[in-house]
């Protein structure tokens, strides 16, 4: 593989990031995540309120961008409250969000989580029950599942911490 690049997102990149969200909302779908990304999510709208609040990266291959993501540091209102589990520990974190990839480049989520942490060592992800992908990328990357929250909406999610 090329040398990958990690960067902010920028407004001229949407058109790149939508297609991204398309295609992997294509290969969740062919592997029975039906019910995850659904309803137009992540929209457009959404998508330039991450640029704007400066949390929006794109992965890139030979100039290509690959795959984009959500990163914040910062209390996320929804891991507030966790069910049938708990965090492993109440130290400052980093959240990831909204992580998709067009499916040409191997190793996605380990150069995003490798990058998230030289920012901060302590970083939480949530994911849907039927995205046995990520569940699996997750746990052979060492994050650990923690219990069950619960989006803004009211939609489950399965909640993981990596915090060595």
């Amino acid at each position: 593989m090329s040398e990958a690049i990690i960067a902010k997102s920028s407004l001229s990149d949407i058109g790149d990031i939508m297609a991204i969200f398309d295609s992997a909302k294509r290969y969740m779908r062919s592997y029975g995540n039906v019910n995850q990304w659904s309803d137009n999510y992540p929209s457009q709208a959404t998508i330039e309120a991450d640029i704007a609040s400066d949390c929006s990266y794109v992965v890139k291959v030979n100039d290509a961008i690959v795959a984009t993501f959500y990163f914040v540091i910062a209390d996320e209102p929804t891991y507030a409250k966790i069910y049938d589990g708990e965090w492993k520990n109440n130290a400052r974190y980093g959240v990831i969000h909204r992580v998709a990839s067009n499916g040409t480049t191997r190793g996605v989520l380990r150069l995003i989580v490798d990058y998230c942490r030289t920012q901060i060592r302590d970083i939480r992800i949530d994911t849907h029950r039927d995205n046995l992908a990520m569940r699996k990328a997750l746990t052979n990357y060492g994050f650990e599942y923690c219990g069950i929250i619960y989006l803004a909406n009211g939609d489950e999610r399965l909640a993981y911490q990596y915090y060595k």
